[in-house]
């Protein structure tokens, strides 16, 4: 029985996505959540699901954010990005950072279940009216690079990373996670070590360079 997460901060489009998903796969078992760390945790405690349909823009994730993370730490896991960004370079980047597939959040019902049953059958989906635009778009080799990078980083580091692209001290992302200062400081140079930067400042740099304006919010 195939096994889905639906990652998506809106209720009513996360409800929309689990009724494309019942037709696909009317015995399959889905979950959601609705932002990053909700994700995160889904998937630590069920490491057995087979798919993510991940939302670009919400909490915990801004742009190609939280997909370079999903994949960093569950590589195993197949992802469908779903977005209102449906630009083919936005689509190119996305499947540079290990997405299998991108649906358009005004794509139909049918068309999701078809790319869904298509992602779970090892394939890969594009919007078939840019399918032609998307294969000529070259690749960034910084895109690999950088996802290559972020797949080093644990969970936590990550949301550490997150937090000091914010701009919060240490003091402050420590009292936000929960967790000693001196912690912080520990994940802080791991952070800097495998993402080979010097400092806070270069390492936001990069985490910033997966941001993708949210459309209005439509996302």
């Amino acid at each position: 029985m195939p096994r889905l997460l639906i990652a998506d901060d809106h209720p009513l489009f996360r409800a929309a996505l689990r009724q494309s998903a019942l037709h696909a796969l009317p015995d399959g078992d889905i979950q959601e959540a609705p932002d990053l760390p909700a994700t995160l945790d889904a998937l630590a405690e069920e490491p057995d699901i087979d798919l993510v349909l991940l939302d670009l823009h919400m909490p915990g994730s801004r742009g190609l954010s939280g997909l370079a993370a999903l994949r960093g730490q569950h590589p195993a896991v197949a992802v469908l990005v779903v977005s209102a960004h449906d630009e083919p370079r936005v689509i190119r980047r996305a499947l540079d950072h290990g997405a299998s597939g991108f649906i358009s959040k005004s794509a139909d019902p049918e068309q999701i279940a078809n790319a869904i049953r298509t992602v779970l059958d090892c394939g890969q989906w594009v919007p078939p009216h840019l399918s032609d635009s998307v294969a000529a778009t070259p690749s960034d080799p910084s895109d690999s690079e950088l996802a290559a990078r972020l797949a080093r980083l644990t969970e936590q580091q990550y949301r550490v990373l997150g937090l000091l692209a914010e701009g919060l001290l240490n003091k402050q992302i420590a009292d936000r996670l929960g967790i000693q200062e001196r912690t912080v400081k520990a994940h802080a140079t791991a952070i800097f070590e495998k993402l080979e930067v010097r400092n806070r400042t270069q390492a936001g740099v990069l985490l910033r360079s997966l941001d993708l304006a949210d459309p209005a919010h439509a996302d």
